[in-house]
This record gives C-alpha cells, sequence and structure tokens, in this order.
C-alpha cells in the first residue's frame, strides 16, 4: 500500500493569514532580492528580479501574463565615516532595528550577505514585527492623507 508510507493527518488550510505574518513574508521577500543583489555583486555578475504584470493583447484582446525586469536598489551604503552600512527597509521606509540605530554597520563587502542573512533569521522569528507594524502604519497614513 503507497499511502501507508505517508502520515496522514486532518489539517485545514487556514482561510485567513494575520496581517503581521503578511508583513513579515513581504519582508522576507524584500530580502531574499538583496542577498541575490548582493551575491551577484560578490561575483561579478548581473542580477535581474522580475515580476508578472498583465496586459491586453492588441491583436487578440486576450488579457496575458509576462515576466518583465524590475528594479532593485541595494540597501547599503557608505556612511559619513567612511564604512559600508545597510539600511533594513520596508517599503519606503528605514527600519529603526534599535533605539535611534537604524544602519548596521559592516567591516566589508562580504560581510553583506550574512548580516542580511542573520536578519532574516530575525525576521522569520518575528524579532521585528514591532518595527515592521510600526513602518507599515507610517506607510499606511501617508497614503490616507493624499
Amino acid at each position: 500500500m503507497t499511502l501507508a508510507q505517508l502520515k496522514l493527518t486532518a489539517a485545514k488550510k487556514p482561510t485567513h493569514i494575520s496581517p503581521a505574518f503578511h508583513r513579515r513574508l513581504k519582508l522576507l521577500r524584500r530580502l531574499d532580492e538583496q542577498i541575490a543583489l548582493a551575491t551577484a555583486q560578490q561575483t561579478g555578475t548581473a542580477y535581474t528580479a522580475t515580476r508578472l504584470r498583465s496586459y491586453t493583447d492588441a491583436d487578440t484582446g486576450l488579457r496575458k501574463t509576462a515576466e518583465v525586469a524590475k528594479t532593485v536598489k541595494a540597501w547599503t551604503f557608505i556612511a559619513d565615516n567612511g564604512k559600508l552600512c545597510v539600511h533594513i527597509r520596508y517599503g519606503a521606509r528605514v527600519l529603526e532595528l534599535a533605539k535611534g540605530k537604524s544602519a548596521i554597520e559592516l567591516g566589508s563587502s562580504k560581510d553583506v550577505v550574512p548580516a542580511l542573512e542573520l536578519i532574516k533569521t530575525a525576521v522569520s522569528n518575528g524579532e521585528l514585527d514591532a518595527q515592521i507594524e510600526a513602518a507599515s502604519t507610517a506607510l499606511r497614513k501617508g497614503f490616507a492623507s493624499s
């Protein structure tokens, strides 16, 4: 019997994802892009992120989906003191990682990927949920005022 080899359960798929979990997933996707970008820069290759775009075909009038390149801006920068730093962004907002501190200072460009991997682990564990919530609230306020 083939099914006897599997562990069967009566679990149900959740119908609602919590907003905090959804925001966490959004930041994790952006962190994956930044890790891929940093890895490509270290190896000297080009990195192009893609996204799906829907359009109406002019000839047939049917809706089609195509993959298009999207621009990914690096979160790294050189600070005033000449050190390499990285900001963690949620949308257009920079997350405050600790009270009054929003950047991670790095020794060299080789430290970018390990630092981003550490942040990714922290986000997965929910350690930055409060900061993500604050950035999300600030972003929503910006849309409400216009």
